[in-house]
């Protein structure tokens, strides 16, 4: 395979419509993304079926806009890697529909990638574009912490190809859903993420001393998997000590004026939103931040030193977060271990992820068959 081989990369997994198209796995000439979320900002999060609808809705087009912005024709391009899951089943199906028929049409070769794998492959895309090393035949560990997942994954290259084990998840919420729903609880907009992040930054991070429950082992995890047990992670506690904390300090009419307030208001700003909150809001915010942080910070640090990891790759929306980065960049250099982020643009979800993971699977000529079918529940190692 030649190393200017073209990828166009599709991604559909839930509310973002994105198309993209790398060269040779490092090489970024387009990115483009249609973003659904002031739609399903009014629902305080994503609705499935008016997720699909979108999907349909910009598939197209998105797909024309990034073939234009590479500069290249249609004919140009070598393969078609699409997501096949996890996420949401109707919103994968657009995706892996067009990109199936488009192959079809243009004779070319179909790759099928794992949204999570997408993630990690967010940051070794651009470690490549710097003219970095991209940890080649080095155990690394990737904190996968986004919306929908929270996972630990081993992961190392090996003659170009890439393996992966999962040595740990959450048990219920994923992190980014955790700030989503205590985001909503708080009467703040959606995504919650974003909003915690910035008004974190006005608290006082030692308000509140939040405790993260000590993790039990679950039934699900299999005999042989039992050293794993205290890698998982679990975020419904944290939720519940914020309801707790809003009932048992009187926080609900200033919650449902914030709410009321923001409602009125297409696009709010932190402008906005900043007045509407008191101290003891602020202090909530940032203390549940921290813990939260806290908590990601130890296990992964931990799961590191216990399978002597030799670097740490960060990724996901979550990892847009400020004081994830500036915690993580500072116990990595404590202990002399590289750590590595996905830019902005390429943490939250985005179709360059996936065709830069398509990349070792266009060498290897690993291609998907006519019978590739969205699969939501789909794992990674």
């Amino acid at each position: 395979m030649q190393n200017g081989s073209l990828i166009l990369g599709i991604e559909s997994s839930c509310d973002e419509t994105a198309a993209a198209v790398v060269r040779a796995g490092s090489e970024l000439l387009s990115n483009v993304v249609a973003s659904q979320m002031q739609m399903h900002a009014v629902y305080g999060g994503v609705v499935p079926e008016l997720a699909s609808r979108e999907h349909l809705r910009n598939i197209v087009p998105v797909v024309r806009e990034a073939i234009a912005r590479a500069n290249i024709t249609m004919d140009a391009l070598d393969a078609i890697a699409v997501t096949e899951g996890p996420g949401l089943a109707g919103a994968l199906l657009v995706g892996i529909t067009y990109a199936k028929s488009l192959g079809f049409a243009l004779g070319k070769p179909l790759i099928a990638v794992n949204h999570l794998e997408g993630h990690i492959h967010a940051v070794l895309l651009e470690m490549r574009q710097q003219h970095q090393t991209a940890f080649a035949g080095e155990k690394i560990l990737a904190l996968v912490v986004s919306g929908g997942h929270t996972h630990l994954y081993l992961a190392s290259e090996q003659n170009g190809a890439w393996t992966y084990r999962n040595i740990g998840r959450t048990l219920d919420d994923a992190a980014g859903e955790a700030f989503d729903k205590v985001a909503k609880l708080l009467g703040l907009g959606y995504p919650g993420g974003p909003w915690i992040d910035a008004l974190a930054q006005h608290g006082d991070a030692s308000a509140v001393p939040f405790r993260m429950a000590q993790i039990k082992p679950k039934a699900h995890r299999a005999e042989a998997d039992t050293a794993n047990r205290h890698l998982d992670f679990s975020f419904s506690g944290i939720k519940t000590a914020v309801l707790r904390h809003v009932e048992t300090h009187a926080m609900r009419e200033g919650i449902a004026t914030r709410r009321e307030v923001l409602s009125q208001l297409t696009e709010p700003t932190l402008a906005d939103i900043l007045p509407l909150c008191d101290a003891e809001t602020l202090n909530l915010i940032a203390s549940f931040q921290r813990a939260v942080v806290d908590y990601l910070l130890r296990g992964t640090f931990a799961a590191a030193e216990a399978y002597g990891a030799k670097a740490i790759v960060v990724s996901g929306g979550v990892a847009a977060n400020r004081e994830l980065r500036a915690r993580f960049t500072a116990e990595a250099a404590k202990r002399n271990l590289p750590v590595a982020f996905p830019s902005l643009a390429l943490a939250t979800d985005n179709a360059a992820m996936i065709a830069a993971a398509a990349w070792p699977k266009l060498q290897s000529q690993t291609f998907a068959t006519d019978a590739l079918q969205a699969t939501a529940q789909l794992r990674l190692g």
